[in-house]
């Protein structure tokens, strides 16, 4: 079979999105594929760009690495940008000089950050925000400075103001126009979101008109504004908009627009048959789509084609919603009212600020688009009535104003039409959810894994939610949350219950609110959140019965019937004594040592009988219980942070050894692990962590929710440049949050995704106290920190707890069938083939 060859000229994310696409298609054999990036490294997530100053790495941002190109079977030319196209001969031409044939060429050059033609805007201390080079320049020169301004107000401009103050300048934004983000907002909408810019500390001047830079005494930018006022800084990014990429296409002679951006009809070609445009290079219906989801689609289109199949690009609504500096904005269609006809019903709250705009058309039966700024809790359902042209509810006011019962008029999921579009990022509609639904998929986490639905931007993560169960529901799959048969309630409900009636035991949970005897599943659920109320030991009478293997032994059971024995190594850090006092324990019960990647030491291979032994040697050393075997935090991870490291910025191995010793005693819903690294290096994987803290020189940021396994999830940015004291309060309130609220056995990464509103409201609830249970999550923690004891020195001090510890409950003997073999200088668990061939005579 002889090859096409597809040539792709850039390698930000639609062009990595194109890519995908055709990796993932039976005809991806019938092409060679060639990609020439002009960048050092392969596709990253613009999207999250300002991420990257809260502790985020190149890596993280990474949506294509080198060795997946490899997979796929592409041609990846990195730092070699396309120079020339040879249109006749079919031949590209690179910097490096390389001249490369093509049977279709797809052109994905995105765009390039606009710099007003101002006097002055060459200097070395003017920067553009766009890439991860164009960020590490920003952060070096704010090093030494104080001020930083941004010019442009626009939604680029908003996320570069907060990249400067997260980098702990004093930030101003400078905007031309009237108002922030004039494309998007209203005249109110962006008075609102001014105010609440400003009152974060971000300093806005519109109307106002730069003339000249100059550089001033001391290396400093003096800007002069047209009207004889200036502003001094320390550093200037242009964030003013962007421009299509198209000068590559016009030495070419591919026709352009008037304003630029290279002309493509609606199957995404060019004027040239044989070449595509995709992403925000490429204008259609003379428009430049400047979001990732329209880019995406044209991607998905051009692959289609190529494959033989039949496919459109008809344009994209251009709706958004965002959090800019922690404020909710959400902007749909025909936000300024500009079409003929149009009404509005407008909602201000000065108090709370919230503004709330939707434009109708005369007859207030259809939706043409909307404001909203402050809260956008009404976004999904205002979206899917314009999306899907459907008629407005009688009274349309009632969908953004305050409901007197608490809850606002929310569209269902059966109101929608199959076409509906649930996720714009990966163009997935309610109809394919639905088939997934009906192929098999019978939980929220098997459709996005089916669908990549609500695994972009995450927006669509309630009204998925909502689709989701719904189908199921109507396919007759009850959507159950009972804990198990015995309790009729989900395992939250029996929290609260607990909670509130002061439920010390299971016997009388069951009494109250159950029937039956209970099982395996109700028992330790039962156990976990008495031990997190109540933290009473759990071998207590009452308690000991419900443990699962693990917990009833206070060790986990190997493969071969032994245990293993591991004693908490707070934050890593173990001095010379310790250390020789496990080689010792290990050497005289002939433990199997292994060094763990959560910095501590396992003794394998402990026979029942020898648990309490162990134990009384180790706690004698000062050792306490790891936990290992619970549900509960198991360790604090760190680097040697700014005590050792030239690179640290905090101490890292102290903050670990605060927040382990503080949390030691914690029973979850699942284990908790942690860690702190002393510098954005990272060391100590902080961001693969339930909780992960990185110093910064402002104080800690806060990740929550990520974890690693057989899932892995990146932890998400809660919050920056904390202090000591913000930063234990803040971990208190979201781990007694998620104690509380977290189904069984359910990792934080899980709860976080299933959560509805997800990061939002986790930071509502636990920063601004939305649900105005702060303090009590304090004092919860508070208690569990105050009743803490080491599992293990208790129970050798108690002689009912230590008969549990036997082989037999008749003799003292050992159970002979546990058999070892030597390996590497260690015992480990012999094979069933060696243990018959020792047993074997000789």
């Amino acid at each position: 079979m002889v090859k096409q060859k597809i040539v792709v000229i850039g390698n930000g994310m639609v062009g990595h999105h194109f890519l995908e696409q055709l990796a993932n298609r039976p005809e991806r054999e019938m092409f060679d594929v060639l990609v020439f990036c002009a960048e050092p490294r392969p596709a990253y997530d613009r999207v999250h760009l300002s991420e990257y100053f809260g502790g985020r790495t190149a890596d993280d941002l990474a949506m294509g690495k080198v060795e997946q190109y490899r997979e796929w079977g592409y041609d990846l030319r990195l730092n070699d940008a396309a120079v020339s196209i040879d249109r006749e001969a079919k031949v590209i031409t690179s910097a490096s000089g390389a001249s490369e044939s093509y049977d279709q060429l797809v052109l994905a050059t995105g765009s390039y950050p606009f710099v007003p033609p101002i006097p002055g805007h060459e200097h070395d201390k003017c920067f553009v925000y766009r890439t991860l080079e164009d960020l590490d320049k920003i952060q070096a020169a704010a090093k030494n400075g104080k001020v930083g301004v941004v010019v442009g107000g626009g939604l680029l401009g908003l996320e570069a103001a907060n990249a400067l103050k997260q980098l702990g300048l004093e930030a101003h934004v400078i905007e031309f126009a009237p108002g922030l983000m004039s494309v998007q907002l209203d005249e109110g909408g962006s008075k609102l979101l001014r105010e609440k810019i400003e009152e974060l500390g971000v300093t806005v001047h519109t109307s106002t008109a730069t003339e000249l830079i100059e550089e001033v005494d001391g290396g400093r930018l003096r800007m002069n504004f047209k009207g004889d006022k200036s502003l001094d800084t320390d550093l200037i990014v242009f964030s003013a908009g962007i421009r299509p990429e198209d000068k590559l296409a016009n030495s070419a002679g591919i026709e352009l627009g008037e304003r630029g951006g290279i002309v493509i009809d609606n199957h995404c070609r060019t004027s040239d048959k044989n070449i595509f445009a995709i992403g925000e290079c490429a204008l259609f219906d003379n428009r430049i789509f400047g979001l990732v989801a329209p880019g995406y689609t044209m991607a998905r289109t051009a692959v289609s084609l190529l494959c033989g199949e039949a496919a459109e690009f008809n344009g994209a609504d251009m709706s958004t919603k965002l959090k800019l500096l922690g404020v909710d904005v959400g902007s749909i269609g025909d936000a300024h009212g500009r079409a003929e006809g149009s009404a509005a019903i407008t909602f201000v709250d000065e108090q709370t600020g919230v503004y709330k705009r939707m434009i109708t058309d005369s007859e207030g039966k259809k939706l043409r688009g909307a404001v909203l700024v402050g809260d956008t809790e009404d976004y999904d359902t205002l979206l899917q009535y314009h999306l899907n042209d459907m008629d407005l509810p009688e009274h349309p006011e009632q969908l953004i104003l305050p409901s007197l019962d608490g809850a606002a008029p929310a569209l269902g999921a059966d109101a929608l039409p199959a076409t509906a579009t649930i996720c714009s990022c990966h163009n997935v509609s309610k109809g394919d959810i639905v088939g997934a639904v009906q192929g098999g998929c019978c939980s929220l986490g098997d459709v996005k894994d089916a669908t990549k639905a609500s695994t972009g931007c995450g927006g669509c993560a309630a009204l998925l939610k909502n689709v989701v169960d719904t189908e199921l529901a109507a396919l007759g799959v009850e959507v159950n949350n009972d804990l198990c048969p015995h309790f009729p309630y989900t395992r939250q409900e029996i929290f609260h219950m607990v909670q509130v009636e002061e439920i010390k035991t299971f016997d009388e949970l069951l009494h109250k609110h159950g029937s039956g005897k209970g099982c395996e599943i109700c028992k330790p659920t039962a156990a976990s959140i008495f031990a997190s109320l109540w933290n009473e030991h759990i071998h207590e009478k009452p308690h000991v019965g419900l443990q699962d293997t693990n917990d009833t032994f206070m060790a986990n059971m190997q493969k071969n019937g032994t245990y293993s024995v591991v004693p908490r190594i707070a934050g890593g850090e173990i001095t010379p004594e310790k250390l020789i006092v496990l080689g010792e324990v290990a050497k005289k019960y002939d433990l199997y040592t292994k060094i763990t990647g959560g910095q501590r030491i396992d003794l394998f291979g402990a026979r029942l009988e020898e648990l309490p032994e162990i134990w009384r040697e180790l706690t004698d050393a000062g050792f306490e219980t790891g936990h290992a075997y619970g549900k509960s935090l198991r360790t604090v991870k760190s680097c040697v942070g700014s005590t050792w490291c030239r690179f640290g910025v905090q101490d890292s191995v102290g903050m670990a050894l605060t927040v382990e010793n503080r949390y030691k005693g914690l029973r979850s819903p699942h284990k908790i692990k942690m860690a702190v690294s002393g510098c954005t290096r990272e060391c100590a994987e902080a961001q693969s962590k339930d909780i992960g803290v990185i110093a910064t020189e402002n104080g800690w940021n806060l990740y929550v929710c990520g974890n690693g396994g057989m899932r892995p999830r990146h932890a998400d940015l809660f919050a920056t440049d904390l202090n000591d004291v913000t930063l234990i309060k803040y971990i208190d309130r979201v781990l007694m949050f998620y104690v509380r609220t977290a189904d069984k056995l359910q990792r934080t990464s899980v709860w976080l995704e299933n959560l509805e509103g997800g990061l939002d409201y986790l930071r509502e609830v636990v920063i601004e106290d939305k649900l105005g249970i702060c303090e009590e999550l304090e004092r919860q923690m508070g208690n569990v920190v105050g009743t803490y004891q080491c599992e293990w020195k208790t129970a050798i001090n108690d002689p009912e707890m230590l008969k549990r510890f036997r082989q037999f409950v008749n003799t003292d003997e050992k159970d002979e069938k546990i058999v070892f073999v030597e390996e590497r200088k260690q015992r480990r668990p012999a094979t069933q083939d060696e243990i018959v061939r020792i047993a074997e005579p000789a």
